[in-house]
């Protein structure tokens, strides 16, 4: 018989942690539009890089098997060969801290933004490719004993339909279909790299699903041969890459189920 697919849901850094995009803070490929007043930032958002610790002991009492925690590259890396080492090491403690809890950890690398030092159009430039591998050691050099799983990118697709097709984030182009070609090409490439190295080779998740706040679509992944199903997300979050909706909602300063969670029934 089949093992049933870990549900994990998605705790995506640059909404929820807050401290991005401002003054003195970290700038990713979304600085300039929100300089420009094109779109809100996160601001402080739930502030969850000091209390990260308040929603995992809340997602502990659900059925969830796990979180996919999103490490934020321009945290790590804010400035081209600056790594903040202080940071890498609060997303250990936040990893070994959900373990703590029976939580399983597998974290993302990649997601919705990038360091705005790598420019807009990132994907496109084959100088990145060597600094994602580059990046992406130097997390694992740190996390790979507190982690159970890692994803490169934490949706490959959803960030070239997006930035290249759809015109909704950065680099903004819209039917660029020939560069988008070309930064899944790319992509894959730098994936494919990661794959062939230690810690990378053990800890890779290769097949899994991301799915939003859906009962009829958990039902369906859980009926699938994946390995883990990513429900996005654990936490709204605030700004362009908020998720639709939340397991979890704070009132009165105190994390709680919002009514979402039901569709975490099926996990019973």
């Amino acid at each position: 018989m089949t093992a049933r697919p870990s549900v994990l849901a998605t705790l995506e850094g640059y909404a929820v942690e807050g401290g991005f995009d401002a003054v003195r803070e970290p700038a990713t490929c979304y600085a300039p539009t929100i300089a420009l007043g094109r779109h809100r930032g996160p601001g402080v958002s739930d502030d969850l890089w000091r209390g990260y610790e308040e929603v995992l002991d809340v997602a502990a009492t659900t059925p969830l098997d796990g979180i996919r925690l999103g490490v934020e590259w321009a945290r790590v890396e804010p400035h081209s060969d600056q790594f903040d080492d202080e940071a890498l090491e609060r997303y250990a403690v936040v990893a070994r801290y959900a373990r703590s809890q029976g939580l399983r950890v597998t974290v993302s690398l990649v997601g919705e933004v990038w360091p705005l030092w790598l420019g807009l159009e990132a994907w496109l430039l084959p100088w990145v490719a060597p600094r994602v591998v580059r990046y992406a050691r130097r997390v694992l050099d740190v996390l790979a004993s507190d982690v159970d799983g890692v994803v490169v990118f934490a949706d490959a697709e959803r960030l070239v339909t997006r930035g290249f097709i759809d015109a909704s984030a950065p680099p903004w182009r819209r039917r660029a279909n020939e560069d988008a070609n070309s930064a899944r090409v790319q992509i894959e490439g730098v994936v494919h790299e990661l794959a062939q190295l230690e810690p990378f080779a053990a800890l890779l998740v290769r097949d899994w699903r991301t799915i939003d706040l859906d009962g009829d679509a958990l039902r369906e992944s859980l009926a699938t041969d994946v390995k883990e199903i990513y429900v996005r997300a654990l936490v709204k979050g605030n700004g362009p890459t908020a998720a639709r909706t939340g397991l979890l909602v704070r009132h009165a300063g105190t994390w709680r189920l919002s009514p979402a969670s039901d569709v975490l029934d099926s996990l019973h």
